[in-house]
């Protein structure tokens, strides 16, 4: 039967799903014995409806999962939902409705929605972290953490809301200190939590980045400066009439030049140190430093701020008494929450001295070049290593042998020792919330903490609770939940009431997926074997420090308990750009520009939906939505479309013909594998699926512009063309891809799907074709060159110039008015 001269994507697209789903295409395990390639995405928090925002991430993964089935692969390719966590929560409280009434609805639709994009996903393996089968292996591991010591109880600082009488998190706590439920004070209160020691594997966690060669350098610089290594040495400086201050540095070689000692407005000897004199000054300004936001205090560009205490410190090497100011840009958490103050060598340090009139003292002088003039004429703090001065019996010494020698000399005089200091905490994990796991201990008047048995797991959050966001934590309000027995004497007690950190349960979903059902382990040895670590992981960067810094601890307990066989629980991570709404503000409900999957889909199509998200700007890029850009999409379907019913005299040609075309179907065949070649490329490390979807216009463009073919050779070569076409839109395009190939090939692939037959290969003879420089000018100007084969269109030119970081740099945030192309030689930006 002919082809449908029209392109009719709602039609297409409904059937092909079904009939993947119906054969199990995408069921992972249906190839045994080929290797296996593990494409993961993190999974959604279902709060809401489902919007384009979220699906970039998944049809950045879709594509890959397609092509790696292709190439032959085993593909396991997983989805679920973070349904646990606060937003839900929240919502409770605000509208009424239980979270598990609202995240129920919620994943329904984001399944619909997700279907509806056509994601190869094994829809067998779906998992959900509000569910007990799931949270109940949250509780195991807490257990068997507990039991090495990894899980403990602490004193933690949490926010106090004073209104609603509860821990609030600090999401919830917003301008000026205050609640953003009800508008009192927070104050930061210590109360008793459970924590997991992440700090044991600091080092652990620091070396492994080295390895981590596929994921992005800025995320494990992220990750490198979270862990925050820094090597020095902790000094006392003795105060009379108070404790020493213990300060830690990196740059002990530079102590001789110390004129002050700053201490955060949080340090404990605040208040000893300080004069009566100077008291009320100073409150005033540890108040006011309580109020203001930690990111606000040590921002770049913020104001140095500073109050004297009017007391003085020893410095241990010197026996010189230093002031001891307070100051905004120290916190307690950092280091030991006091600094020396260097300002002839510190940029910080220099600004402050230089705005309060404190002294200004070099002792470092650069090993080459000119001297350093004295402190007073300094225009800049030197802050490198350099060569020591008027630092008694360490002058002359290079900065790294000197840090050496006085760090020993001060553990050898008793006032401070060689110090490893780590920007990386413990990992608080109780919340006093409801809607998360409940952490499996009790309280027994006379056994005091008690784990709960294994047997006795899940400890199940029960239905019926109070969720009100004031007083004690949700679960403490529901006694049959509190009233408990003790599992070891059998006598009364009471369950603990917080529950877990949400982080939790994305911080090993990866490795359930392998047994989404398991009721006797959190999944199968031997499935982990077959299928870790992860090949790929797609997702957003915000996530580069708390989410991946936990996947890589939690994997790394996984491994100590056994369970899994590498330290890292993913190869490669790609991290995708975020969709800006129409509006050009980042897509989302709370802004309500957000363009959901149902009507885009039912207007254009899935496919269109899907290449336009891999088309508009390479994968860590921001987008920018635009219906008119996904009909020009949709455009190009049809085009394709058009292009095999307009040649459907040579489906049933022999393609091993092709080797005999002649002419502009010779060069057809040349365009055909260099764009098999091309695509291919797109793959690789830099996924450059926009450049390859330019390839394919291009592609388009050659067919539909072909004369009538008259021999057998000719015919072959359009063929051919046509069967790769179909097979490189595969990734992007499924569903016109698998109808478009159907109707090449006929009734022999009845039983056949596209999405399992092998990737095209180029001849690289084929290949070998002349590449040029094209010049790529801006506004007239040169900007840039890009290497392209000659026969290479305008939009795979233009791909490519946009590509370039030297274009690139000229482009941004400019608007392109339009293009100049000429053919082998240059395309100039006309922007404004």
């Amino acid at each position: 039967m002919a082809m449908n001269e029209r392109y009719e994507p709602q039609s297409i697209e409904p059937r092909w799903q079904r009939r993947w789903e119906e054969a199990g295409v995408f069921k992972a395990g249906r190839r045994p014995h080929a290797p296996k390639k593990y494409v993961l995405e993190m999974f959604p928090y279902p709060s809401g409806a489902m919007h384009m925002g979220h699906a970039r991430v998944y049809v950045i993964g879709d594509a890959l999962a397609r092509h790696a089935r292709m190439r032959g692969h085993d593909v396991l390719h997983p989805i679920g939902f973070d349904a646990l966590g606060l937003p839900a929560e929240n919502a409770a409280i605000k509208d009424g409705r239980h979270p598990a009434e609202r995240t129920r609805e919620n994943i329904r639709t984001f399944t619909s929605d997700m279907k509806l994009l056509g994601y190869s996903f094994d829809w067998d393996r779906v998992i959900v972290t509000a569910d007990p089968e799931y949270y109940r292996w949250n509780q195991w591991f807490f257990l068997m953490m507990l039991e090495r010591g990894i899980a403990y109880r602490r004193e933690g600082k949490a926010n106090w809301c004073t209104g609603c009488q509860t821990v609030i998190a600090n999401e919830q706590v917003v301008e000026d200190n205050r609640c953003e439920r009800c508008g009192s004070p927070v104050v930061e209160k210590v109360i008793p939590e459970w924590a997991f020691r992440i700090t044991a594997y600091a080092q652990d966690l620091l070396d492994g980045l080295d390895g981590l060669t596929e994921w992005p350098e800025r995320i494990t610089t992220m990750q490198r400066n979270w862990i925050g290594k820094s090597v020095g040495a902790e000094v006392d400086f003795a105060v009379p009439g108070a404790s020493p201050i213990k300060v830690f540095t990196t740059r002990v070689d530079t102590i001789f030049g110390c004129t002050y000692v700053v201490l955060a407005p949080e340090h404990p000897l605040v208040d000893q140190v300080t004069a009566p004199e100077r008291r009320a000054e100073v409150r005033a300004f540890v108040e006011r430093m309580k109020r203001t936001e930690a990111i606000d205090r040590m921002g770049e560009n913020a104001p140095k701020e500073g109050v004297f205490t009017g007391a003085h410190a020893v410095n241990p090497y010197t026996g010189e008494e230093v002031p001891v100011w307070i100051a905004n840009f120290v916190l307690a958490e950092y280091g030991t929450g006091a600094v020396m103050s260097v300002p002839a060598h510190d940029q910080r340090d220099f600004e402050f001295a230089r705005k309060y009139r404190l002294p200004i003292r070099v002792v470092i002088q650069p090993a080459k070049g000119e001297k350093l003039p004295a402190g007073d004429a300094l225009e800049r703090a030197y802050t490198e290593d350099g060569v020591l001065e008027r630092s008694g019996r360490f002058s002359g010494l290079p900065s790294a042998k000197a840090r050496e020698a006085m760090a020993e000399e001060a553990r050898a005089k008793g006032f401070g020792q060689p110090t490893v200091r780590w920007h990386l905490r413990d990992w608080g994990v109780s919340r006093q919330r409801y809607w998360g796991t409940p952490i499996p201990i009790v309280y027994c008047p006379e056994h005091g903490t008690v784990p709960v048995p294994y047997d006795q797991l899940p400890v199940v959050l029960p239905e019926k609770a109070i969720i009100t966001g004031t007083g004690e934590p949700p679960l403490a309000k529901v006694p049959e939940f509190v009233e408990t027995t003790c599992p070891r004497c059998g006598g009364p007690a009471r369950r603990e009431v917080e529950t877990m950190d949400t982080f939790v349960d994305s911080s090993w979903y990866y490795a359930r997926y392998l047994s989404p059902h398991d009721d006797r382990a959190p999944f199968e040895v031997e499935e982990a074997r077959r299928w870790l670590p992860v090949d790929v992981y797609v997702g957003g960067p915000e996530h580069a420090v708390m989410h991946l810094l936990y996947f890589r601890f939690w994997h790394r307990v996984m491994h100590q308990l056994g369970l899994v066989q590498e330290q890292e629980p993913t190869r490669r991570l790609v991290t995708q750009g975020i969709v800006n709404g129409p509006d050009g503000r980042k897509m989302s409900k709370r802004w309500g520009n957000v363009v959901s999957p149902g009507p885009l889909v039912q207007r254009f199509g899935a496919d269109a939906a899907r290449m336009f998200v891999l088309f508009a700007a390479p994968v860590e890029k921001d987008i920018d939505w635009s219906d008119e850009q996904v009909e020009g999409i949709l455009r190009f379907l049809s085009r394709t479309w058009r292009a095999f019913s307009l040649r459907q005299e040579v489906f049933g040609v022999d393609p091993a013909l092709a080797k005999d075309a002649q002419g502009p179907f010779l060069e057809l065949r040349r365009r055909t594998h260099r764009t098999i070649k091309r695509v291919s490329e797109g793959f690789e490390a830099d996924l450059k699926f926009n450049t390859s979807i330019a390839a394919l216009m291009e592609m388009v463009n050659d067919l539909t512009a072909l004369p009538g073919a008259n021999r057998d050779p000719d015919r072959a070569a359009v063929r051919e063309a046509l069967a790769a076409l179909a097979a490189l839109l595969a990734p992007f395009a499924p569903h016109l891809a698998e109808e478009l190939w159907h109707e090449l090939v006929g009734p022999t692939a009845r039983d056949r799907f596209l999405a399992e037959e092998p990737w095209p290969s180029f001849d690289p003879a084929l290949v070998a074709a002349d590449v040029v420089t094209i010049a790529v000018q801006v506004n007239g100007k040169l900007r840039g060159e890009v290497q392209a084969a000659v026969s290479a269109g305008e939009a795979e030119v233009r791909a490519l110039a946009e590509a370039d970081e030297r274009v690139k740099a000229h482009l941004d945030g400019k608007t392109v008015r339009k293009v100049v192309f000429v053919p082998k030689r240059l395309v100039n930006f006309v922007v404004g």
